[in-house]
C-alpha cells in the first residue's frame, strides 16, 4: 500500500461537488479509478477538474468544500496498491 496526494493544479476555490444540489464527487472510503474526476477548482467562473492520478481509495479529504486553495496544495489523500 502506498499513499498519494492529489494536489491543486492552480490557486482558486475547491469544490467537492459539481453543483450545490449534487452529492460530492467522492467521500472517504470511496474507490476511484485513474483519471476519474474527484473535485473541481474554480478560478474566475471557470472550473478545472481534479482527477485521480492512480486508482485507489480516498483515505482523507484535506480541504473543506469552497475553501480557497493555493497551487500545489494537497487536497485529497489516496491509498493505492502500488
Amino acid at each position: 500500500m502506498a499513499t498519494e496526494y492529489l494536489t491543486a493544479p492552480m490557486p482558486g476555490v475547491f469544490y467537492r461537488r459539481p453543483d450545490p444540489d449534487d452529492p460530492p464527487f467522492v467521500e472517504v472510503g470511496d474507490d476511484v479509478s485513474e483519471g476519474e474526476t474527484v473535485a473541481l477548482v474554480g478560478v474566475m467562473k471557470n472550473f478545472h477538474d481534479v482527477t485521480a492520478s492512480s486508482s485507489g481509495t480516498v483515505s482523507e479529504i484535506l480541504v473543506d468544500d469552497e475553501a480557497e486553495i493555493e497551487a500545489g496544495q494537497e487536497l485529497i489523500e489516496l491509498t493505492t496498491d502500488d
